[in-house]
């Protein structure tokens, strides 16, 4: 689906390119800080009228590890969140990997077409329908998927794809854990559940609901957390090495080690 796409390390290379080329010599280059110069950038977009519903931090989580390669991640004030695509013999150095890229898709991201337009809705819309598997006449109907997207996009017009990155994980995993179809079950239809969800934080209160959702299944299917978790574990490695956007893989991981940190004994003990 469009709006899942994310840039990747070689396609926004030149990007990068273009932000140190602004250092004119090699000396100066090799001292671009680039933790510094991503926390500068969404402070500019904050102090430029941009809505940041939790502020312009930038949010960094080292992955706990006594040896190298080291792993750390970054998330943005969208939402968006990245990983340390390089091999890291330090701790600060897989910092500025994943500040790296996370720079380079803030930069990029400023492209008119990452943009929530009438335009961009309508390929989004379009790219999804060629996908739909149900009756090509009630794709576009309200209480079907695409109806809901489109819905989505249009409550969102004029926002970028990294400031909508939030919103789009909250749905993702609303459907991987079950939620939506729990809720279409309840008669809710997508529309009043995008409604509602428009204005929910991805908070710690929403991955414990998910988290004991999780130990609900456990309880009837033992072993299930531990194949979902070692799962979702090889999508986040997969994803991070290849520089794409991790919020998504990340999420799911957490709220599954949330879930086995509540159980006795952890399903993933032998």
């Amino acid at each position: 689906m469009l709006l899942s796409e994310v840039v990747s390390v070689k396609s926004v290379a030149r990007v990068y390119e273009e932000i140190t080329d602004a250092a004119r010599d090699q000396h100066l280059r090799t001292r671009v800080n680039v933790v510094e110069a991503l926390q500068e950038f969404w402070q500019m977009k904050a102090q430029r009228g941009t809505e940041l519903r939790n502020g312009a931090l930038v949010i960094y989580e080292s992955v706990p590890s006594s040896a190298p390669p080291y792993v750390c991640y970054v998330t943005l004030p969208g939402g968006s969140c990245f990983g340390s695509f390089q091999n890291c013999p330090t701790k600060a150095e897989a910092r500025r990997s994943a500040a790296k890229i996370a720079l380079m898709n803030s930069v990029f991201n400023e492209h008119p077409s990452r943009r929530i337009s009438d335009e961009f809705i309508e390929k989004a819309v379009t790219d999804a329908r060629a996908q739909f598997k149900g009756d090509p006449g009630e794709a576009d109907s309200p209480s079907t998927g695409i109806g809901a997207f489109r819905f989505m996009l249009e409550t969102n017009k004029g926002r970028t794809m990294l400031e909508f990155q939030e919103l789009m994980t909250v749905f993702q995993l609303l459907h991987w854990n079950g939620s939506l179809k729990a809720m279409r079950e309840r008669q809710c239809s997508r529309q009043e559940v995008v409604a509602h969800y428009s204005h929910r934080a991805l908070d710690d209160d929403m991955r414990s609901q998910m988290a004991l959702d999780w130990i609900a299944r456990e309880q009837e299917n033992a072993g299930v957390i531990s194949r979902e978790l070692g799962q979702s574990e090889r999508e986040l490695e997969a994803a991070r090495l290849a520089g794409r956007e991790l919020r998504f893989p990340k999420e799911k991981k957490d709220i599954l080690m949330l879930a086995c940190s509540q159980l006795s004994p952890s399903p993933l003990d032998p």
